[in-house]
């Protein structure tokens, strides 16, 4: 087999690859051992015709073809492994010649995963740190949500204020017609949750249950329904019931049914330690995400268009299922950010995540190259079953992590996080 490389780009090659005689006929045998399974042959049963009396019942074309098919296949793989070349997409094959028993030429192009110049990965710009510091505000406002969490609710007859939980009907206009997604009917609504659009939550304040009034309100213009967005409303609300909300004080009872804790003090003081260690946590992914930004800007890394889309796909799919959470459409997302098209989104947002995502990830897989860092099947089972665990009632998530491809996609994901472990070590 001759092969001859043309670099299209940092990203791409065309490889032209030549087969002899001795190669198509090591194709040949095997397309005849495949096509003599299925030849009707008198005096022989399927199956079981001698592939050179097979050969003289089998179109020429045919034989042909799957010569041709037998030889692409394996030709692209020898040729591309032998050219150092890793392929990231499946080849485009043209044959440019074909003499059957005599030669077969073709040219295979295709993205490649392209050459990484690593810059100083060991001499990297280390983000300084500021001096971990929780402060009583901090602690206090934990303690402020348990006590909201455990916090009981009593009914009173007063007027309404922020922090009340009011029970209310409501039906919303636009230019006195009713629409969709605007009435409510014994809805609960914790006054300054922020839950309704500006103005709806603070327009019950003050008033008293049994009353109803109007709220003459206006949608933010980057509202995601596009027909009410900076539109004016009329929202017709009837305060039902109303109650407020009664803490606990911060004692050693609260303690105690907040956790295994036997006084105030335990309590304070373990959350304390608990949002320093989250604080650390954030500062080591903070020191993570520069080191890994500052690999990526040391070194030159082309982005494989293969690579890119995938990104895209990912970044989208990710966002569109987020936004479906929120009850609202890829499209509608879209247009409430000024955007004419996913084109126009790609250009001017998603096409720098992507990229640098890819950069980075290459950037990483070639210094654990140049690190030897690998994993072994031990890494991957045990991470396996965190994902058993955590998917339990999920069958069909389950199913996939036994499939190979999912745990190749597991041991390069531990592969990368022990790259850039590796990576803050080298920069301590």
């Amino acid at each position: 087999m001759k092969i001859t490389r043309d670099t299209i780009s940092p990203t791409k090659v065309k490889l032209t690859i030549k087969l002899d005689q001795s190669e198509l006929d090591d194709a040949e045998k095997v397309a005849l051992h495949k096509l003599s399974r299925s030849v009707k042959v008198p005096g022989f049963r399927k199956g079981k015709v001698p592939a050179a009396v097979a050969a003289k019942h089998i179109d020429p074309s045919l034989l042909g073809q799957e010569t041709v098919d037998n030889a692409l296949s394996k030709a692209i793989a020898t040729a591309f492994t032998s050219d150092d070349s890793k392929a990231l997409e499946r080849p485009q094959v043209e044959v440019t010649k074909f003499v059957p028993g005599d030669v077969l030429e073709f040219t295979a192009e295709a993205e490649i995963v392209p050459e990484i110049k690593l810059g100083n990965y060991k001499k990297l710009k280390v983000p300084k740190q500021e001096k971990i510091s929780i402060t009583k505000k901090d602690v206090d406002e934990v303690v402020d949500r348990i006590r909201t969490q455990l916090a009981t609710r009593q009914e009173v007859k007063r007027a309404a204020k922020l922090g009340d939980e009011a029970t209310i009907d409501f039906i919303g206009k636009k230019a006195d017609v009713a629409f969709e997604g605007g009435t409510g009917s014994d809805y609960p609504l914790t006054l300054g949750s922020n839950s309704f659009i500006p103005g709806f939550e603070e327009g019950i304040v003050g008033h008293t249950v049994g009353e109803t009034f109007d709220l003459e309100l206006e949608f933010p213009k980057e509202y995601h329904a596009k027909d009410l967005a900076g539109q004016k409303v009329t929202f017709t609300t009837t305060l039902k019931k109303l109650e407020e909300l009664v803490k606990p004080e911060l004692d050693d009872k609260l303690a105690a049914k907040a956790g295994p804790f036997t006084s105030a003090k335990e309590l304070t003081d373990d959350i304390k330690s608990e949002l320093t260690k989250q604080k650390e946590r954030e500062q080591q992914d903070e020191v993570r995400d520069a080191l890994v930004k500052e690999l990526v800007k040391a070194s030159k890394t082309p982005v494989p268009e293969v690579l890119r889309k995938d990104q895209l796909d990912s970044i989208e799919r990710d966002m569109t299922q987020n936004l479906m959470y929120q009850g609202v459409s890829f499209d509608q997302w879209l247009e409430s950010k000024g955007y004419k098209s996913k084109d126009e989104w790609i250009e001017k947002e998603a096409a720098q995540i992507a990229d640098d995502r890819v950069k980075a990830g290459l950037a990483l897989a070639e210094l654990s190259k140049l690190e030897k860092i690998d994993v072994d099947e031990v890494a991957v089972e045990a991470r396996v079953a965190e994902f058993r665990d955590q998917y339990k009632n999920s069958p069909e998530t389950l199913k996939q992590l036994d499939t190979p491809e999912v745990r190749q996609d597991i041991a390069n994901r531990l592969i990368t996080e022990k790259a850039i472990d590796k990576l803050v070590e080298l920069n301590a």
